[in-house]
């Protein structure tokens, strides 16, 4: 794994720009390295605060002592931050903007997973149709709970996926030639490739208060091959 790209750090906390497919922390079989691991090996002590999906990239915040570590936590806790994602879903919204309002709770056989549930938490997803392009909206959500997989849940009950959710869409990758209808593969290529492998959602941007009060805006860049997809997205929608 390459090192992680740094947003900010002081004496207290560091942010990270995670990259997809990248554990935020290590999991139950220490399958890989995570992001956790990293920062330990680099920094020392380190604290969870809040944690990303593996296959989500963006910002992700870990404090550097315990009493950060309780001042953010709480801040989670209580609702208090402010949480943009941005994201690439499958077809087109009637509604381009709204509010899902549906609660959530671990699957009942799926072990890992999330479903909507009557008795599930309480769980609240703002969206915003911010391009359209056919096959795939470009979404930006804002996240008012905090639930486990909660955007790709909520998609999926909208009817609108996350692009290469293997989850809770159809995980398939996308290939160039399913948007350019005359596609024709290069003679140095044996087979296409897709333009797009990953699931398409990203923490764009983390809004906290630090220790002394200050508002801390954190915003990670969109990854390449997620500014590569919608580059071509926006290409093909033009002719």
């Amino acid at each position: 794994m390459d090192k992680p790209a740094i947003i900010y750090e002081d004496e207290h906390l560091i942010a990270i720009n995670k990259p997809s497919g990248v554990l935020s922390i290590p999991d139950r079989m220490q399958s890989q390295s995570s992001l956790k691991d990293m920062l330990i090996h680099s920094h020392g002590q380190i604290f969870t605060v809040h944690r990303l999906d593996k296959e989500t990239s963006g910002v992700i915040v870990f404090a550097k002592d315990e009493v950060t570590h309780k001042f953010l936590s709480q801040q989670f806790e209580h609702r208090e931050t402010i949480k943009w994602y941005t994201g690439l879903v499958l077809g087109t919204f009637i509604e381009k903007k709204g509010e899902i309002d549906v609660p959530i709770t671990e699957h009942s056989y799926k072990k890992g997973t999330m479903m909507v549930s009557g008795k599930g938490k309480p769980s609240v997803t703002e969206y915003e149709v911010m391009e359209e392009f056919g096959s795939f909206s470009y979404l930006k959500f804002n996240l008012l709970t905090g639930r486990t997989h909660q955007i790709r849940v909520h998609m999926k009950h909208a009817g609108h996926p996350i692009a290469c959710d293997n989850i809770y869409g159809d995980g398939k990758p996308v290939f160039l030639s399913g948007l350019k209808k005359k596609f024709k593969l290069s003679q140095l290529q044996d087979e296409e490739r897709p333009i797009l492998n990953r699931m398409a959602l990203h923490a764009h941007q983390l809004i906290l208060r630090t220790r002394d009060g200050t508002e801390l805006i954190l915003e990670a860049d969109l990854p390449k091959e997620l500014r590569a997809f919608l580059q071509q997205l926006r290409k093909w929608k033009k002719r």
